[in-house]
């Protein structure tokens, strides 16, 4: 009976002992390297915590994809409800309610309803159409929870290109853009519009709405002239240059008049796109394109391109998306403009520069690039 009780004392020792001795190496201090490999650690997130999303409508079967491949965000218009204007609550609660069913957040409204020609050239009727954007984003934010929109300042004539089947890498069909080939075309019903016409009518426009963004929560982010030349059919371009950019922010200052970074078209007007993500930063870039492109024309801005895979063309997209990184941007970044491979060649519904192959091509290459620069991050 002693020895029994002995042999338990000395166990119950040992485990206490060891249990000290856990505790005390537990507390030992760690070094100043291993806190701040520790911490950053701990702050590694997904996708750079950055709202990899896709254009989308949710009957798209790309939303299949999209779940699969843990892209759980949406850029989107809206949703067609009988009875309903794009900015009713009708609408957007409809929207709202397709995209959470399937398990995915809408974060952006790309192509605003409510603002097209007649606001852009300053005709009758502008002053009801901006009403009707106020009320858009209003609704917006309240029943859609979403607080992003890109739009553009390309009247008439929007995303433009001469080529849609330019052979890629291995024969893939790339877009391309030549001017040359767009100087003969006639001039649209509207006739030459200058840029003073353009720079009057885009004042008036942002100091009615940006107010009342502010006060809805909206990220308004203007999207580049797509191809950023000078003029289209008599009708001028002028959000074509860095410069018109910082013109078009001092209008009315605030991130809720920001610019979607379309790396593409500011690549094309000669900007070191790294450089100018860390010049604007987070306060002025609220949505990302993320696209790749190769300059074919030898001057600046660029009268002659073609649209290439994400993983060659100028721009260096490990710098990019580092310098996303660098600033802390968080918002939505989607992938842009991707070629149409093999399979689809023959697919009487593919659209050149959004088909899935590619986009989801796109998507494996941008999610290596965020996880390969928040991991370096990390060890400091």
């Amino acid at each position: 009976m002693k020895d029994t009780r002995r042999d338990f004392i000395k166990k119950s020792a040992s485990v206490a002992a060891a249990v000290s001795i856990g505790g005390i190496v537990s507390a030992v201090p760690l070094s100043d390297a291993e806190k701040k490999k520790t911490l950053l650690k701990r702050e590694i997130k997904k996708d750079a915590g950055m709202k990899f999303s896709f254009l989308m409508g949710p009957t798209s079967p790309r939303v299949s994809f999209a779940k699969e491949m843990g892209v759980l965000h949406a850029v989107s218009g809206i949703e067609r409800v009988s009875g309903a204007k794009p900015w009713d609550p009708e609408a957007i609660t409809a929207t709202k309610a397709t995209w959470d069913k399937l398990g995915i957040k809408w974060c952006v409204v790309e192509g605003p309803p409510s603002l097209g020609t007649q606001t852009k050239l300053g005709l009758e009727g502008r002053d009801e159409e901006i009403s009707n954007f106020i009320t858009f984003m209003k609704n917006l934010k309240k029943y859609g929870d979403v607080d992003i929109i890109c739009y553009n300042w390309m009247p008439v004539i929007s995303w433009a290109r001469t080529n849609m089947e330019t052979p890629g890498r291995g024969g893939a069909l790339m877009t391309a853009f030549d001017y040359e080939d767009m100087k003969g075309k006639p001039m649209t019903q509207y006739g030459e519009i200058s840029k003073e016409a353009l720079w009057k009518n885009l004042e008036y426009f942002l100091k009615a709405v940006v107010p009342e963004a502010e006060k809805a929560g909206i990220y308004l982010s203007l999207h580049p002239d797509d191809p950023q030349v000078d003029i289209i059919q008599g009708i001028s371009r002028i959000m074509n240059s860095v410069e018109n950019f910082d013109r078009m922010l001092a209008i009315y200052p605030g991130k809720n008049s920001g610019v979607t970074m379309c790396q593409g078209n500011f690549s094309l007007m000669g900007a070191d796109i790294p450089a100018l993500v860390r010049r604007w930063g987070k306060d002025v870039i609220n949505f990302v394109h993320f696209r790749n492109i190769q300059d074919l024309s030898g001057v600046i801005p660029s009268t002659k391109f073609v649209e290439t895979f994400h993983d060659e063309g100028q721009i260096d997209m490990y710098e990019a998306m580092k310098a996303y990184y660098d600033i802390g941007f968080e918002g939505p970044l989607r992938p842009d403009h991707v070629p149409v491979m093999s399979t689809e060649i023959e697919d009487p519904k593919r659209r050149g520069g959004y088909t899935t192959l590619g986009t989801l091509y796109a998507t494996g290459y941008i999610r290596g690039l965020a996880e390969s620069i928040a991991k370096e991050a990390a060890k400091g």
